[in-house]
C-alpha cells in the first residue's frame, strides 16, 4: 500500500509533523510518502491572481501525490480553533484545479495540541467536511496534551492509551 501523510503545518518543530513521524514509523511494511507543507508554498490564493497568472504547478504537484496514493495519513495542526493558513492555502489552490481534492481516498485523520482539547476543533471540521472533498474518513483521532505523553528524545508516545489509540486508527486504514 502507498501512503501520502502530512502535517497540516509549516511550522519544521510541528507537534503534528511529530505525530505524523511516529505513526508512519509504524507502517513498515508500506510504502509513504511523508509531504512537507514547506515544500509547497505558493502565493496567497485570490480568485485575481488565479485569472492573471493561473495555478501554480506545485497544486498541481501535491495532487498528483494523493491521486498517486492509496490511502492518506493526515494530522491537522489547530490555529485559532481552525485549519492553519499554510494548509489552507494549498487546499484552496489544489480545490481550483480538481473540487475533490481527496480523490475518493481513504482517510485517516488526527491532531495534536499542547492542550486538552488536543485540536478537537480543527479535527472537527476536518471530519465533517471531508465527504465535501471526496475524502472516506475511516478514523480520527485527537490526542491531547502533547508534552505530556510525548517524549522527546525517544520520539515516541509514552502513554500506552495513546499508543493503542493511535493503532487502532491506523487498524481501519490497512
Amino acid at each position: 500500500m502507498n501512503i501520502v501523510a502530512f502535517a497540516a503545518s509549516n511550522s519544521r518543530n510541528s507537534i503534528n509533523g511529530k505525530l505524523i513521524r511516529y505513526v508512519t514509523g509504524l507502517l513498515n511494511d508500506h510504502a509513504v510518502d511523508i509531504l512537507d507543507l514547506n515544500d509547497f508554498e505558493m502565493p496567497l490564493y485570490s480568485i485575481d491572481r488565479e485569472n492573471a497568472d493561473g495555478v501554480p504547478d506545485l497544486a498541481n504537484l501535491f495532487l498528483e501525490k494523493i491521486g498517486n496514493s492509496d490511502a492518506l495519513i493526515i494530522s491537522y495542526a489547530e490555529h485559532n480553533g481552525t485549519y492553519t493558513a499554510a494548509f489552507k492555502n494549498i487546499f484552496d489552490w489544489c480545490s481550483r484545479i480538481n473540487p475533490k481534492v481527496f480523490q475518493n481516498k481513504p482517510v485517516v485523520i488526527f491532531s495534536t495540541s499542547p492542550g486538552r482539547r488536543g485540536g478537537a476543533s480543527v479535527l472537527s471540521q476536518a471530519k465533517n467536511s471531508a465527504h465535501h472533498f471526496s475524502a472516506d474518513v475511516l478514523a480520527d483521532l485527537s490526542v491531547p496534551s502533547f508534552y505530556d505523553c510525548y517524549d522527546e528524545d525517544q520520539q515516541s508516545f509514552t502513554d500506552p492509551d495513546v499508543i493503542e489509540n493511535i493503532k487502532q486508527a491506523l487498524g481501519s486504514i490497512l
